[in-house]
């Protein structure tokens, strides 16, 4: 659960010792507070997953059970509800394609929420092997947005 006194005691916190991001993380819930270029600060929240039963799986057909072409790739998933943005801006290259060598701090795109960018880094380095929205798609939290390859 995000306790917004906690919130409001890091922006503090940020404004006093003048810095521009800062990461909590307690368990899997993380807060990342980073003041914009017009000195605003955004926050981003990553909370875990509701629990769910898991749904049966389908019985495998013995004999014809195929290697699945993602196995081994490590998702990057979306850590808000938004729109997504592959460039900085309109006319700019995207942040990453196919192939692209990333790291843990590497961005890899934009989601817009409520007229806030929020710059969504890799977390994992490898290589790009298949990117699974599109430009300015909506997606949802916890919704995959590409699949990496970890550095062997």
């Amino acid at each position: 659960m995000i306790d917004v006194q906690q919130v409001r005691e890091l922006i503090e916190l940020m404004i006093e010792h003048g810095l521009n991001e800062i990461r909590v993380r307690e368990g899997e819930t993380q807060i990342s507070l980073r003041k914009g270029p017009t000195g605003e600060v955004t926050v981003g929240t990553t909370l875990p997953p509701p629990t769910a039963a898991p749904a049966p799986a389908p019985e495998p057909t013995p004999g014809l059970e195929a290697p699945s072409e993602d196995e081994g790739l490590i998702p990057i998933v979306s850590p808000m509800v938004g729109s997504v943005y592959a460039a900085p801006d309109p006319g700019s290259s995207p942040f990453v394609q196919v192939g692209s060598e990333v790291d843990v701090d590497s961005p890899v795109c934009i989601i817009e929420a409520m007229k806030v960018f929020n710059e969504i880094k890799a977390e994992v380095a490898g290589t790009i092997e298949r990117i699974l929205v599109q430009n300015e798609q909506a997606v949802e939290y916890g919704q995959p947005l590409m699949l990496v390859r970890l550095k062997s």
